[in-house]
């Protein structure tokens, strides 16, 4: 049998998850990391798995939400992304979210004390060699330009992207608190909270009014060489939703629905803006939805007319980033392999997921690929009624393509979500049909029962699915 490595590009979470994977199967790794050797617009640090972005992983809820069954199918995999995930949680109301820095130490700390991974900090600038024979490409939004040109190239078609932005990060000693107050929505208690895990910034309509005319008329960012490169609507900048109308933001980022000012409880807020634990320390909170493109001069004048934060200090400021991605659904086998070439796998952002647990979901699925094909194993794509199985399927087929004479591309990125999975019947209770909200909810229950037990099956594991939750 051999014991030849297979070699991960990119060490960011799907990378670190593929290499974890990989290694856990018995099947030796090469995971090479461009950083520090070069660095990029959104990284600061050089450890594995940086979170650039935010730092949630979104809804822990397995029974009614998408991503928290993603997260329950990670964990009955054995995913490291999900266990320091886990190890370094914040509160953050039924989310899961981060400490960002214990987060990418812990996952750095055991991919280095893996006896079968290697980690080698250097740059590829070109397709692995066809000695390499296993390879999985997880380099995500940011990927060197020699190599996206590299792969536009091999597969015949320039790669698609589209714009990510960052939201800020505020000390929290420089929020007011006699303005601002401590609750999640509905007062929600997730994992690691209590139910008053956000600081609410509270807004009047005439507040709320004067700051949306302020972000739509705030000095922006322009990227000329990227002109026609379209924004990801799960990540719009916050300026960019202002422009789409007066009430955008107001049924968005910065909805009042249930919260309840804690000064002055008889009086409704127009507008909430809410700022998330970002480290476990609780020195750190960010702007939830805030993620802009606005300039550095601005963001802290514009951001500094929300009530709570007119004396606010920022540790990050806002930015923007390009996102590369490719066409997988027409360059990818169902078991994210290039079609033009076997052994080369691609997994992460560049396969068109978005979100984080996401990517290492992609990545844990062409880690696994990829050892059972060393071992000589049968490579056996999860059941499509999975997270992950619905997921690949989107990615690798499940998505329409548009018509090749027209010239148009319709492959967009994409978070997990019901509509992927097949259809179930909701069931019956006491012999009557359910309808709106309780139906829905139902069906929700069935489609996640189904999946965690048919994940089960495809892990090889036995006992209760609820372990999974």
């Amino acid at each position: 049998m051999s014991t030849k490595p297979v070699h991960v590009i990119g060490g960011g979470l799907a990378g670190s998850e593929a290499a974890w994977q990989i290694a856990q199967a018995g099947v030796p790794v090469i995971l090479h990391e461009m950083r520090p050797l070069r660095g990029t617009d959104a990284h600061k640090t050089d450890g594995l798995a940086e979170l650039v972005c935010s730092n949630s992983f979104r809804s822990d809820d397995a029974e009614l939400n998408a991503v928290g069954l993603l997260h329950a199918e990670l964990r009955l995999a054995g995913s490291l992304i999900m266990r320091a995930g886990d190890t370094n949680q914040v509160p953050a109301g039924g989310a899961l979210a981060v400490d960002r820095e214990g987060f990418s130490a812990a996952v750095t700390r055991e991919i280095e004390a893996h006896p079968l991974i290697e980690i080698v900090r250097e740059e590829i600038s070109a397709l692995p060699p066809a000695d390499w024979d296993q390879a999985i490409i997880a380099t995500g939004p940011l990927t060197a330009p020699s190599l996206a040109e590299a792969i536009a190239t091999e597969t015949g078609a320039d790669a698609l992207a589209f714009f990510d932005a960052i939201a800020p990060i505020v000390h929290f000693d420089t929020v007011d608190m006699d303005v601002c107050w401590f609750q999640s929505r509905y007062d929600k208690v997730g994992p690691g909270g209590t139910g008053k895990d956000y600081i609410n910034c509270p807004m009047d309509k005439a507040q709320y009014e004067a700051f949306v005319a302020a972000l739509i008329e705030g000095d922006k960012t322009a990227f000329k060489e990227w002109e026609g490169t379209p924004y990801f609507d799960g990540c719009l900048p916050i300026e960019v939703m202002a422009e789409r109308g007066p009430e955008t933001l107001r049924h968005g980022p910065m909805k009042p629905m249930g919260l309840t000012n804690a000064h002055k409880p008889s009086e409704k807020p127009y507008a909430v803006v809410q700022l998330r634990q970002d480290n476990a320390l609780g020195t750190l909170y960010n702007m939830v939805g805030f993620q802009t493109k606005l300039k550095y001069g601005e963001q802290t004048r514009i951001f500094r007319m929300i009530p709570g934060l007119e004396n606010a200090e920022f540790a990050r400021l806002g930015g923007l980033h390009r996102n590369t991605y490719l066409n997988s659904p027409a360059l990818l086998d169902g078991t994210l392999q290039l079609k033009s070439r076997r052994g080369l796998r691609f997994a992460g952002q560049i396969t068109g997921c978005e979100g984080y647990v996401e990517s290492a979901s992609m990545g844990l699925l062409a880690g696994r690929f990829a050892a059972a094909e060393r071992l000589g194993l049968p490579v056996s794509p999860p059941p499509v009624t999975t997270a992950f199985g619905a997921l690949l399927n989107h990615i690798t087929g499940g998505h329409i393509l548009a018509d090749e004479e027209s010239g148009k591309r319709s492959f967009q990125p994409m978070n997990i979500n019901f509509g992927l999975f097949p259809p179930v019947e909701a069931p019956k209770t006491e012999g009557r049909r359910l309808r709106g909200k309780e139906k829905s909810q139902a069906r929700k229950r069935a489609m996640t029962a189904r999946a965690l037990a048919d994940c089960r099956r495809w892990l090889g594991l036995g006992g209760n699915v609820e372990e999974a939750a």
